[in-house]
């Protein structure tokens, strides 16, 4: 602790009033009872009690600037009764403390050379006495320091510790004069106190060394909640927990005004019927150079909430989600809220008692809540009994509960709501009950300001604090009524619960470091077991592993795209064109398929008589080649070619993913899907114009080579047969739906009578006809247009191997190859072009997509969970972060315990110095 906070909180005990009676906090003389150690519970027994306005803490503004306006009376006093001598040696310490807290140094020098006419000889002396005692603890203390020194600290205890020796070694607020040094002061406030200042001095002494490690112990209280916050990501096991405050009380007791005026917000579920159904874990951290309150829900992830309206929503979303008929939920809410307006401490709160269950709730409802109740109230948690001041102790709800769980009242703290509600001689009798005593004695609060129709609000309903509000009307209340005033030794006021509860808990966590540290050492020789055993102490984090994983996506990716190239565009383009080649052919040569049974008209120009045909004279076949080519170069055969390769490429990355590791992880298989669609949808839509800009010439003139008709003549003969085989598949699927070969014969023979005009059908066979149903005349005639288009394709496939179709100048006699050649030019210069524009492209910036989706874009938590989508990972993970976990809790409860015994040392030091001097 360093000398300028010290200082400073002394400087303000200098100006308080003449010393009342000392306040205690408890009604008993055991400030935490069995809570504490027992080298800790004797030095607070030897220690005097607590007075008023002792209790110094970091986040509760209660020190002001000093000033010795008001000390001037006083030290009048003193010249007029101990002489100049003396005088003067009180002026050189108050010097001191005035130069330590750089306010007024020129008024007090000034006093200080009025008197020294008078003091010289006899505070010379003095101050060659205390010099050498100063110059032997000094030799002391360096010792001590070297000592410390070898010991190593975690980082964030080295940090503390450099940043003590520094304020006290320079931190003097800028206070000190230019000509006096450091240790001329100390050694002047040392010879004043060699003369002995009053028992006043004395006690003020003692009650910098009180604040000294109240500062010390506030750090330790932070420290702990901290580690208890990782002890709950830990989890998954009782011991591994440090105690905190269990609030319990009936529905109309109190409970949640005084968290909210500790908290100072209003943000706990309101509502007619029970709201709270779940515990909340409540961790409030101060932060005191911050400038905005706020509220984080960790299982959550909905970051920084400033709107506490909408963390009650929140809260009471949460509840009510717990169904009415479970009753309640052990399942806990974690909610904590950072403000430099609370304290540092753990709560829990828990559904309220009730006594009696409505028609709407469960009757198990009051058995569920005692329960749920009863398994946080246990040891070491400390319980916060809540009780109203217009109810007897005796039918106390809370009280009883603490009575079964901890019958001698060692770690329960009472507090007595709504004291306004009863006279001030009823209300003080509460604080003061032995019939019902606590170890940890009881509280008295007022947390809501009276109604107010008139005036304003004290109240702001919206995000503004509550704190003030609350204090102020404490204040006037208890001030008001000398039950309560400095010599009834009562503890009320919610600014005195806070302290009362930072100090408990505290206490509390401290004496459970060491049982906690076994629990964590053992947690963690399974957990090292396990990743030894099951693991091979193999290291993995779910960054590594989605690292892995892509690497060995875009590793397949590699050879998949050297596998797929121009070749593989050009199948696929030229299977498509085919398939459009045999369309036109069926729509301009080959049979229809027919509506009806109605007898058809005669073919003009049956496809039978084209081998034999004169199309210089017959113009009709001239016209329907020219027709069917036109139409295949004018089919959009650009927005064809690309749809139909972007189409092949999302098919290959889908197979990629499903023999992947991402085929677990929903998340990465869309994103990964996503990411290829983007590509191929932003590059076929400049690319399909640019072919077809390409292909254009192939619209008004195609001229075919001697090899190109050749080549076109086998393919399309592998074309025809290939549809011929679908069309006997198709016809023979026909048979077994009609019941056999000879039953479709008979249907056909009757069709074609029909078709023929031999049999007159009337109606066109709707309701049947000739013994046969509709249906099966509807497969008839199915299966007479396969017939004929079987006798078509046997027919062209003889046409296209006889001495007519071998030249090209017979075209107009083989469409069939004239066609196909055309087909293949087209395949031809498509291929090229997107094996040079999409293929190239594609393989480009697929894996750079995936790298920004699948890498730099994702959040830690979005990375979590896609590691923690597969089973395996996920329990590798958890053992490695459990272990990881535990090792870093250790190591900072290690520091803990390093700073506890540091901690004693400098008192054990201090009352070496106070015995010396």
């Amino acid at each position: 602790m360093s000398g300028r906070l010290a200082y400073t909180r002394l400087a303000t005990l200098a100006r308080r009033t003449p010393i009342h009676t000392p306040r205690l906090y408890t009604t008993s003389s055991l400030p935490a009872g069995g809570l504490l150690r027992n080298e800790a519970g004797l030095r607070l027994i030897k220690r005097r009690p607590w007075p008023l306005g002792t209790y110094a803490l970091h986040n509760l503004p209660a020190t002001r600037s000093i000033s010795f306006a008001r000390a001037i009376p006083k030290l009048v006093t003193k010249f007029a009764t101990v002489g100049a001598a003396a005088g003067g040696a009180v002026i050189a310490g108050v010097s001191y403390i005035q130069y330590q807290a750089g306010q007024a140094g020129s008024f007090a020098l000034d006093l200080f050379y009025r008197t020294k006419d008078g003091a010289t000889d006899i505070a010379g002396g003095a101050l060659g006495t205390v010099n050498g005692v100063f110059d032997q603890i000094s030799s002391g203390w360096g010792k001590t320091k070297n000592d410390l020194d070898k010991v190593e600290y975690p980082e964030w205890l080295q940090k503390l510790l450099a940043r003590d020796e520094s304020d006290g070694a320079g931190g003097n607020g800028g206070g000190r004069g230019p000509r006096e040094p450091k240790r001329s002061g100390a050694g002047v406030a040392a010879g004043a106190a060699a003369f002995g200042y009053s028992q006043e001095d004395d006690e003020d002494r003692h009650v910098a060394e009180k604040i000294a490690r109240d500062e010390q112990m506030m750090m330790l209280t932070k420290k702990m909640i901290e580690i208890r916050g990782l002890l709950q990501t830990v989890g998954q096991s009782e011991s591994l927990s440090l105690p905190s405050i269990v609030v319990i009380g009936s529905q109309s007791s109190g409970k949640s005004s005084v968290l909210e005026a500790i908290v100072g917000h209003e943000f706990l579920p309101k509502g007619h019927n029970m709201v709270t159904r779940r515990p909340i874990e409540l961790t409030l951290v101060n932060t005191p150079d911050a400038h905005a309150e706020y509220g984080e829900f960790p299982a959550l992830g909905l970051g920084k909430v400033t709107d506490f309206s909408q963390i009650q929503k929140t809260l009471t979303d949460l509840n009510l989600a717990v169904p009415a008929s479970a009753c309640v939920s052990d399942d806990p809410i974690q909610l904590r809220i950072y403000s430099p307006n609370v304290p540092d401490l753990s709560l829990i709160d828990l559904p309220g008692y009730i006594q009696v269950t409505g028609r709407d709730q469960p009757p198990e409802l009051k058995e569920r809540i005692n329960e749920l109740c009863e398994k946080y109230i246990r040891a070491p948690n400390v319980i916060l009994a809540i009780s109203a001041a217009d109810v007897d102790l005796a039918n106390s709800t809370a009280l009883r509960a603490s009575r079964k769980m901890d019958p001698r009242g060692e770690r329960t703290i009472g507090v007595i709501t709504k004291m306004d509600l009863v006279d001030a001689e009823r209300g003080a009798s509460l604080l003061s009950d032995k019939k019902y005593a606590l170890r940890l004695g009881y509280v008295g609060v007022v947390c809501r300001a009276p109604p107010n129709a008139t005036g304003p609000k004290l109240f702001n309903r919206g995000n503004g604090n509550i704190t003030t509000a609350i204090v102020k009307n404490e204040a006037a209340y208890f001030s008001a009524h000398p039950e309560f005033g400095p010599d009834s030794q009562l503890n009320v006021g919610t600014r005195n619960l806070k302290k009362t509860l930072m100090h408990v808990l505290e206490q509390t966590m401290a004496s459970s470091l060491k049982t906690t540290s076994v629990a964590i050492q053992r947690e963690l020789a399974e957990a090292t077991y396990e990743y030894k055993v099951q693991y091979n102490e193999r290291p993995l984090s779910a960054e590594s592993y989605l690292a892995e994983s892509l690497d060995a996506f875009k590793h397949s990716f590699r050879g998949f795209s050297d596998q797929f190239g121009r070749q593989q565009v050009r199948d696929l383009l030229k299977h498509e064109l085919d398939q459009q080649v045999l369309n036109l052919l069926a729509q301009r040569y080959w049979n229809r398929p027919f509506d009806d049974l109605s007898v058809p008209f005669p073919e003009t120009d049956p496809l039978e008589g084209l081998p034999k045909a004169d199309v210089e004279k017959d113009e009709i076949w001239k016209i329907k080649l020219d027709s069917s080519s036109a139409a295949l170069t004018k089919l959009g055969v650009g927005r064809l070619a690309t749809s139909v390769v972007a189409d092949a490429l999302q098919t290959h990355i889908s197979h990629l993913i499903s023999n992947s590791r991402f085929a677990a992880h929903p998340f990465a298989r869309q994103a990964i899907t996503d990411a290829s669609t983007s590509i191929l949808k932003d590059l076929s839509y400049d690319i399909s114009d640019e072919l077809e800009i390409c292909i254009k010439p192939y619209k008004y003139r195609i001229e075919v080579e001697d090899h190109e008709w050749a080549k076109g003549r086998d393919n399309v003969s592998k074309v025809l047969k290939d549809e011929l085989k679908v069309v006997e598949t198709a016809a023979k699927g026909l048979e077994e739906q009609m019941g056999g070969r000879k039953k479709v014969k008979d249907v056909m023979s009757f069709i074609d009578r029909v078709r023929g005009g031999q049999v007159v059908l009337e109606g066109d066979g709707v309701g049947g006809a000739g013994g046969y149903s509709s249906a099966l005349l509807n497969k008839g005639r199915e299966a007479v247009f396969l017939r004929d288009r079987i006798s078509v394709l046997q027919l062209r496939l003889l046409a296209l191997k006889s001495k007519q179709c071998a030249t090209q100048k017979n075209k107009y006699h083989c469409p069939e190859i004239f066609l196909d050649a055309v087909a293949a030019k087209l395949t031809t210069t498509a291929d090229l072009f997107l094996d040079a524009e999409l293929l190239s492209k594609f393989y480009y910036i697929f894996p750079r997509e995936l790298d920004h989706r699948l890498g730099r874009s994702l959040s830690q938590e979005e990375v979590d969970r896609f590691a923690r989508e597969d089973p395996k990972i996920k329990r590798h993970l958890d053992v490695v972060r459990r272990k990881e976990l535990l090792e870093h809790v250790l190591k900072e409860m290690e520091g803990l315990r390093q700073l506890e015994a540091r901690e004693k040392r400098q008192m054990s030091r201090r009352r070496w110095d106070a015995f010396m001097a």
